[in-house]
C-alpha cells in the first residue's frame, strides 16, 4: 500500500477487506519475524500506518452521519 492509495474513494466494504487483509498481513509478517531476520523490517510499519489510514476514513465516515447539527441539544442533555 502506497500514499498515493486514497481511501475516500473506496466504498466502506473495500475498506473492511483492505482492513482484515492488511491486519492478516501485519500477523503473517509479525509472526515470521519473530523465527527468521526480517526481509524488509520496516514492513510492520507500514502496515500499521496503513491500518490507521484506513480507520481513520471509517471512523470520518460514521462521525459525518452520527453528527447533530450545531445549537441542537441531545436529548438526554435536555433531560439532565
Amino acid at each position: 500500500m502506497t500514499k498515493k492509495d486514497n481511501m475516500t474513494t473506496k466504498t466502506d466494504q473495500e475498506l473492511l477487506a483492505l482492513l482484515t487483509d492488511t491486519r492478516g498481513a501485519l500477523r503473517t509478517v509479525r509472526f515470521s519475524a519473530a523465527g527468521a531476520r526480517a526481509k524488509d523490517s520496516n514492513a510492520p510499519k507500514k502496515l500499521r500506518t496503513t491500518i490507521a489510514r484506513i480507520l481513520t476514513e471509517q471512523h470520518a465516515r460514521s462521525a459525518s452521519t452520527e453528527e447533530t447539527p450545531r445549537g441542537e441539544e441531545s436529548p438526554q442533555a435536555a433531560t439532565a
